[in-house]
């Protein structure tokens, strides 16, 4: 065999041990199988290159990609060991199992990504449930100073008073310290509904025992808060004043009636309800009836915190009403049109409104009473008669007051005109006007000549019954009951219209002398 043929055989079987060798390094660094054959293909291009390569130059480029894949291995591997340190930390703290990874060969860096992903992830819980824990630890201390608890269990201390990194963040330990939160929350709550309990019966002890106001100050500091020192001290002044409530008995159960009399006014309870408490009407002052006082007071208060907005609705009705009537009062009132300052039309207006919102609010308080006497399977009453019964019976109490007022006002005027018709009407003073233009003053000098015209044609006057009686202006009438012929002395006024003449007709003679109910009516005196 030639030499040449020996050296070509010794070439291939290189080039076949190289192609052996990457292909080994190939796979143990992970490298997929269709990477494999893209890098063969690659190793096949350079083997049939224009220019001939060398087999030494081929051998330094396959040696430089061995070089270069066993960099990338030692880097990923590197990776991977730094990747599996931070997630042993984070899993320690988090309390959670460890990345399943295989340790044994290169990761690919499909399985790097994934890795990283895992880590990153671990982080943000980590970085969430320390803000949480903080949170939690900041109001559990708060807490505890607020009721004055000290740490009392292995728990507790490792939240309290340990190191925070060196807590585990655990979904248990998190779900365990929410628990103990809402415990210590429940207890605060307790605490604050027992102080401001304390505080209530303080303040209802210091009106029934009439406490000075510098003797309430003097514990005005224990009056806010709810730490146990301060429930001990309110404590401490309830028993102070139960002590003087019992030596000033009296003083304090009539205190409490004023309070039921109070709530029976809001309830709106009748005399017989009131009478029902016999209690309240003993005199004597002894501890029992102390208690039985406390036990109504209590009971009354409850009722009407249960029923306050029905009671509430109702109240104002009744104030509402009650301005209705005042306004219906004053529109029956004929002084009101000297409207000053524009009153007459503001009360109009709210008169006018009331009218119309009255029955809206009695519809809705209907359909409110329906509901609570469903629920409570019992009647709404206002002083002891059922709520619409009551209000229809206030409307036509209004409206028989109204009759009655429209009938005495016919009946006055119907004595007047028949007083007026026997005696005569009353000389009336003309009210006084204010004089608006320039010429007024010569109408007002005519009109008095023709007054004093007047006056001097009738200035013959009698007493009759007390009164002062103005001859008539008008001549008597003949004794044939002819027409009366009217005097044209007083050229000066306007001829009386011929209701007024006949009007004349009544008129009475009284010694020669005729009395007219409304002759004068037409002059002024």
């Amino acid at each position: 065999m030639r030499r040449s043929e020996v050296l070509a055989e010794e070439s291939i079987v290189c080039l076949q041990k190289a192609l052996n060798h990457l292909r080994e390094i190939w796979e143990l660094i992970g490298i997929p199988e269709d990477q494999r054959l893209q890098r063969t293909e690659v190793v096949k291009k350079h083997i049939k290159e224009e220019g001939e390569t060398t087999i030494l130059q081929l051998e330094k480029d396959l040696r430089t990609q061995v070089e270069l894949m066993r960099k990338q291995k030692k880097e990923r591997k590197q990776e991977l060991k730094l990747l599996q340190e931070q997630d042993q930390e984070l899993c320690e703290i988090l309390c959670m199992p460890h990345y399943d990874i295989d340790n044994t060969s290169v990761p690919t860096l499909e399985e790097l990504n994934q890795f990283r992903q895992h880590v990153a992830t671990l982080r943000e819980t980590k970085a969430s449930r320390r803000e949480e824990f903080v949170n939690i630890k900041r109001q559990i201390i708060l807490c505890m100073e607020e009721l004055d608890h000290t740490p009392d269990t292995s728990f507790e201390r490792d939240v309290v008073c340990e190191d925070e990194d060196a807590f585990c963040l655990s979904l248990e330990n998190i779900a365990t310290l929410q628990k103990l939160l809402r415990q210590l929350e429940i207890q605060k709550s307790q605490n604050e509904a027992v102080c401001e309990g304390l505080r209530a019966q303080i303040r209802e002890l210091w009106d029934r025992l009439q406490i000075p106001e510098e003797e309430r100050e003097a514990v005005a500091m224990v009056m806010t808060g709810s730490k146990a020192k301060v429930r001990k001290a309110l404590q401490l002044e309830v028993d102070r004043l139960e002590e003087l409530k019992m030596q000033n008995m009296k003083k304090v159960i009539e205190a409490i009636r004023v309070e039921l009399a109070q709530y029976w006014d809001q309830c709106f309870y009748s005399q017989e309800q009131r009478r029902a408490f016999a209690p309240y009407y003993a005199e004597d002052y002894t501890e029992n009836l102390l208690q039985l006082h406390d036990a109504e007071i209590v009971r009354l208060r409850n009722y009407y915190e249960v029923h306050k907005e029905l009671f509430e609705g109702v109240q104002k009705w009744e104030e509402s009403w009650k301005l209705f009537l005042e306004f219906e009062r004053k529109a029956s009132d004929p002084s009101r049109f000297v409207n000053r300052g524009g009153n007459l039309l503001k009360e109009e207006k709210q008169r006018a409104k009331l009218q119309k919102t009255l029955p809206k609010l009695e519809e809705e308080l209907k359909g409110r009473i329906e509901m609570w006497e469903q629920e409570q399977s019992k009647t709404f009453e206002v002083n002891g008669q059922k709520f619409m019964e009551y209000v229809a019976e206030q409307w036509e109490m209004h409206r028989l007051e109204k009759e009655r007022a429209k009938q005495e006002r016919q009946l006055k005027n119907k004595k007047q005109t028949e007083a007026e018709m026997l005696y005569g009407s009353a000389p009336r003073t003309p009210s006084k006007r204010r004089v608006l233009a320039p010429n007024t003053p010569g109408k007002v000098r005519k009109l008095n000549t023709t007054t004093m015209s007047n006056a001097t044609a009738n200035s013959s006057i009698r007493p009759v019954f007390g009164g002062t009686v103005y001859r008539s202006p008008v001549s008597r009438l003949p004794p044939s009951g002819s027409k009366p012929v009217v005097s044209s002395t007083c050229s000066g006024k306007k001829t009386p219209r011929a209701g007024r003449h006949g009007a004349n007709k009544e008129n009475l003679e009284l010694n020669g002398s005729i009395l007219s109910a409304r002759t004068f009516k037409g002059f002024q005196i």
